[in-house]
């Protein structure tokens, strides 16, 4: 069932199409519903295209969230939309760029200039070195998104046994919150035009990406930021161990312990996210 983006009360629709939409002298003849909890339009991106959509994904809207998570992305059966698998690959396939472009422009220590930085898998031909790396961002994705789908709906869930969050029963849907909320991912789309460096790129990325993944999952399942961010958390460490141990697999830990590759990135950011929390909890028990 549809809800009010602004207050989340549910509705029956979001809109009335009247008679003779179909006619192009007399417009659209579509009238926004006004919801009566609250008094605002229903859902006002109902009207508003992508690139708008685009805009307040990045500024962190709850609304927008609400628009795509609850009115426009749920299908019956908890089944997968369509446009949501499609960005899965699309993200998929600029993680493999990243995260090779990240390691191989890192500076190892003990690396002569010239000599790259994949050891033995320079060796190889390029299509296995893209298989390598397509094989890692697969693995530590799946990773990430099992782990959280683990901790919300399964009912061995810590959180659901001690009554920290109820067992939420749409699994997709908790995937589909990630993925919405991982599309600042494709902002590297921009080094196509501008050249810039990659590391620094990797470490903004990391934060967006995981404040983006905090409001989903707050917005989704209607939880508290604390129980939001020990999700996130959760989902990167389990997504950081699984590529930091296909990694050391390839012969490949220490370009991961001295650089900015994806599964790097995103271990820095949370660990410097957790550390602000613990120096704002000390600042709330001093007060």
């Amino acid at each position: 069932m549809p809800i009010c983006i602004e207050c989340r009360h549910p509705v029956k629709t979001l809109w009335t199409q009247y008679s003779g939409a179909g006619d192009p002298s007399s417009g659209h003849n579509i009238r926004l519903t006004v919801c009566r909890n609250c008094g605002h339009f229903c859902d006002k991106y109902v009207e508003h295209d992508f690139v708008v959509l685009f805009i307040d994904l990045v500024l962190i809207k709850p609304q927008v969230y609400r628009h795509l998570l609850h009115n426009t992305l749920m299908r019956d059966g908890d089944r997968f939309d369509p446009s949501i698998i499609r960005l899965g690959v699309l993200l998929l396939l600029f993680d493999v760029y990243l995260t090779w472009a990240r390691i191989e422009k890192q500076t190892m220590p003990d690396t002569s200039p010239g000599q790259s930085n994949l050891g033995r898998l320079a060796q190889q031909p390029i299509v296995l070195q893209y298989i390598f790396f397509l094989i890692l961002c697969t693995i530590s994705t799946m990773a990430f998104h099992l782990s959280i789908r683990f901790l919300t709906s399964s009912p061995a869930s810590p959180l659901s046994i001690l009554g920290i969050l109820p067992r939420y029963s749409r699994p997709n849907s908790v995937s589909t919150a990630l993925l919405v909320s991982s599309s600042t991912k494709l902002f590297p789309i921009l080094m196509v035009i501008w050249e810039y460096d990659v590391p620094a790129a990797a470490r903004s990325l990391g934060w967006a990406v995981v404040a983006n993944n905090v409001e989903a999952l707050r917005i989704l399942l209607d939880c508290k930021y604390y129980t939001a961010c020990f999700l996130a958390i959760s989902g990167a460490a389990a997504r950081w161990a699984v590529g930091r141990a296909v990694l050391m697999t390839a012969g490949l830990g220490d370009v991961d312990s001295i650089g900015e590759s994806s599964v790097a990135a995103d271990g820095k950011a949370l660990w410097a996210l957790f550390k602000y929390a613990r120096d704002w909890a000390g600042r709330l028990a001093v007060g």
